[in-house]
């Protein structure tokens, strides 16, 4: 059998193209906090004497609920991937993301994080998860959003601009615009403030690259024909998420008073458009709970106001894949790592991969080393033959 793999391929044509995808999600994780008061910030309902008892039992629960929401992102029918990218919403400080990347679920998958430090009064920020089998970062920068008057200090805005697989660069802008604390009316300028934040960052981005490729995701606190969103629209973005469901019942990211909606969103520059395979919600059963008071199902939250319901999120993540062609035709290299495509390991390494030569190894990408993610790097090295 090994002898007519070997046929087969000395008889292909001398190039062949392959697609692969990028498998993004977007999440708010409701109130990832740790344990610690933060003098500079109002978090004391986070720690173990407040009403919450939010104990470092629950805080461990907690990062653990977060990481098998995000491998369950990475599973379809007809097998499992860890996503590539995650933004994710209502995360406090570096403390909890080292948690969750390194101490987790999560801490074999590799996943490194860029998150921002905002001058927001209770300390949640926006944070990036990235797998650097995919994604390699070139840079970032964060946002910060001058206040209007009557307006609460808020989140800033997170830029990443990362080089893909493929070579092609990605620029990743997440946000977590100011809720509808005081009522949608009164707090909507405030949420047009920052979407026009975001519209001057798309602005800047294309005018030193007009074809460049973005994608901008978060907790935009309103919804896709509402006037924040708008103003992006005119920016040439479109949201992909806008009639995104889920497969077990969701028609929308949250559910409130019965109600499905969805506050978070996913924009993308008009050329990736036609690269987007699907959007959706994930509603794993797991993620859900029954709605006894309005019928049918609604996210589980971790907590029901001050009680402890030992749920995930009262959001829904969101999920896409983004199709991206190989950065040429791959010749057929008979060995010679001069002719490999180059894929990223990591920042440091660069790693010479060619397709055709490692057919056990499936397409070298990084959401398709799942298995191997789990066997360390040696494991890795051993399925590529280097």
């Amino acid at each position: 059998m090994k002898h007519l793999w070997l046929l087969f391929f000395c008889l292909l044509p001398c190039t062949l193209v392959a697609q692969e995808r990028l498998r993004i999600v977007e999440w708010n994780v409701e109130n990832l906090f740790d344990t610690e008061h933060d003098s500079e910030k109002n978090d004391l309902e986070f720690t173990p004497n407040s009403p919450r008892h939010w104990t470092r039992t629950k805080y461990w629960e907690k990062l653990n609920k977060v990481g098998q929401g995000i491998i369950s992102c990475g599973e379809d029918s007809a097998r499992t991937y860890l996503p590539d990218l995650i933004g994710l919403c209502e995360v406090e400080n570096d403390s909890t993301m080292i948690y969750l990347t390194q101490r987790s679920l999560l801490r074999k998958a590799r996943y490194q994080y860029i998150m921002t430090a905002s001058n927001d009064e209770r300390g949640i920020d926006v944070a990036l998860l990235y797998s650097p089998f995919t994604f390699r970062i070139m840079k970032a920068d964060t946002i910060r959003i001058p206040p209007l008057k009557e307006m609460r200090p808020t989140r800033d805005i997170l830029h990443v601009m990362g080089e893909l697989v493929n070579g092609d660069t990605l620029h990743v802008i997440l946000l977590h615009a100011p809720s509808r604390s005081g009522g949608a009316i009164f707090s909507e300028p405030f949420r047009i403030h920052v979407a026009m934040q975001l519209c001057n960052i798309i602005d800047s981005i294309k005018a030193t690259a007009r074809n460049a490729k973005i994608v901008a995701m978060g907790d935009f606190n309103d919804y896709a024909d509402d006037k924040s969103l708008q103003k992006i629209y005119e920016h040439g973005m479109t949201n992909i998420s806008r009639n995104a469901t889920g497969r077990n019942g969701a028609k929308g990211t949250y559910r409130y008073q019965g109600e499905w909606g969805s506050l978070d969103q996913i924009l993308v520059s008009t050329n990736l458009v036609p690269k987007v395979q699907q959007c959706r919600i994930n509603d794993a059963p797991f993620l859900l709970e029954e709605d006894t008071k309005y019928g049918g199902v609604k996210p589980r939250r971790f907590y029901n106001g001050m009680r402890y319901n030992g749920g995930f999120s009262d959001h829904l993540p969101l999920v896409f894949d983004l199709l991206i062609q190989p950065r040429t035709t791959y010749n057929h290299c008979k060995g010679r790592a001069s002719s490999h495509p180059t894929f990223y390991l990591n920042r440091l390494s660069i790693i010479p991969v060619c397709f055709f030569c490692h057919i056990k190894a499936t397409m070298i990408t990084g959401k398709k080393l799942f298995t191997h993610l789990y066997g360390g790097r040696e494991k890795i090295y051993e399925h590529l033959n280097f």
